[in-house]
């Protein structure tokens, strides 16, 4: 094999690595030597039910929420008691913030090959990424099935009643009525509620009923 023949076959093993990575990107996920964030970790690690990241923009806090909900989805979180065929909430302020964050980083950390269907609020199942999404039903590593629904704050509490959960994501601060009664949907099966969010609202109940009564992994 010549030089040139080598480096073309390097760039072919270059290409599939980088491919394979990104279809596996929660196997990858705060793994790469010597950039660990170790506030994500300290978030994964907690056993407490109810957890918060607050960190400012562009810190990892979003990531961090997202590939917490794929590891229970799958049933493969590293350090807690998996459970199969896991229901849960992705809560976002708006549809639109719904599309553009929480929903394109699940969609980051989901395996094409683990999901089993896509509905739509709007856009088509073939392309999720360019609408918005209603649920995502994928494949659990216990041979079940798992379920993750996107809800949207201006939808208002009333859209939130009747489920039965496993855990609701809050991926910013949402209103006190549907952050209670999203408690509310947990209780069944004693689940979890996590959220990840830039507190720029000043001492809302969030600071009263989550920072004084819990300890936070602050990403900032």
């Amino acid at each position: 094999m010549d030089e040139k023949e080598l480096i073309l076959k390097l760039r072919r093993l270059e290409k599939n690595i980088r491919r394979f990575r990104k279809k596996n990107r929660l196997a990858f996920y705060n793994t790469e030597p010597g950039k660990v964030h170790h506030k994500q970790l300290a978030f994964h690690q907690s056993l407490a039910r109810n957890r918060w990241c607050f960190g400012g923009n562009r810190s990892g806090k979003t990531e961090c929420g997202a590939a917490e909900a794929v590891y229970l989805l799958r049933g493969v979180h590293p350090y807690r008691k998996n459970r199969p065929d896991v229901s849960g909430w992705v809560v976002s302020l708006s549809l639109q913030v719904q599309r553009d964050v929480a929903q394109a980083k699940i969609l980051d950390y989901l395996n094409p090959d683990w999901i089993e269907s896509v509905v739509m609020v709007s856009g088509k199942s073939s392309n999720p990424r360019g609408g918005v999404i209603d649920y995502i039903t994928l494949k659990n590593v216990f041979g079940g099935t798992s379920r993750i629904g996107f809800k949207s704050c201006e939808m208002g509490r009333e859209k939130f009643q009747g489920a039965s959960l496993d855990f609701v994501w809050f991926d910013e601060e949402p209103p006190q009525d549907i952050y209670e009664e999203c408690r509310m949907r947990i209780i069944d099966k004693k689940g979890d509620i996590f959220g990840t969010m830039t507190p720029l609202k000043g001492l809302t109940f969030i600071y009263n009923k989550i920072y004084l009564m819990n300890a936070p992994a602050t990403l900032a």
